[in-house]
């Protein structure tokens, strides 16, 4: 199983396409970035980590990249928009989570 903390604190194979951002800025970076958009209910874990916002949550996905987009909020950090290579397995269990 993917687990966005340890991946972040190991790898430097991943984009932060915006930092310290508000939720709505961070959703416009999403849909401006991936090809597929996917939405999840806040609380939803995605690669690991639990997805917090205001619903419903915009996910981005491009799999000819192979990559997956999301808010991460982090307490006194704000939000970031994070672009994480993953394999297939783990974008179709990222897809499983669409709520519409």
């Amino acid at each position: 199983m993917f687990c966005l903390e340890t991946y972040l604190q190991e790898s430097e194979d991943y984009k932060v396409l915006i930092a310290r951002t508000g939720f709505k800025e961070a959703i416009e970076v999403i849909k401006e970035n991936a090809l597929e958009i996917i939405y999840v209910n806040p609380g939803d874990k995605v690669l690991g980590a639990r997805i917090i916002g205001i619903p419903p949550i915009s996910v981005g996905i491009n799999e000819k990249k192979g990559t997956v987009l999301f808010p991460y909020t982090k307490p006194c950090h704000g939000t970031a928009v994070v672009e994480i290579p993953v394999g297939q397995e783990e974008i179709d269990n990222v897809k499983k989570l669409n709520i519409k």
